[in-house]
């Protein structure tokens, strides 16, 4: 069974100092069977920054990408949420 892996970047409503905070109810929206593979951080301009968030989906489950997403975008604090890359991988 392969997987998919999506990553996003996740606009802030505002200028903030630490993604902390996102990061927590981010990990909270993530479906059991998918999985957080990781975080980032992007400068965007005049001190507002993305953060980058990778997350690693099962191919096999339909609907499960678009689920997270809209539960993502409904995050508070969250301005916008674009997907960067999609690519599929066998581990």
């Amino acid at each position: 069974m392969g997987h998919v892996i999506v990553t996003y970047k996740v606009f802030p409503e505002e200028v903030v100092d630490s993604f902390d905070e996102l990061k927590k109810k981010i990990e909270s929206c993530v479906p059991s069977s998918s999985s957080l593979e990781g975080y980032g951080e992007e400068p965007i301009a005049f001190g507002l920054k993305v953060l980058l968030v990778q997350v690693k989906f099962p191919e096999d489950i339909t609907g499960l990408v678009n689920t997270f997403e809209t539960r993502l975008e409904k995050i508070s604090g969250v301005s916008q949420v674009q997907t960067l890359m999609v690519r599929r991988t066998s581990r």
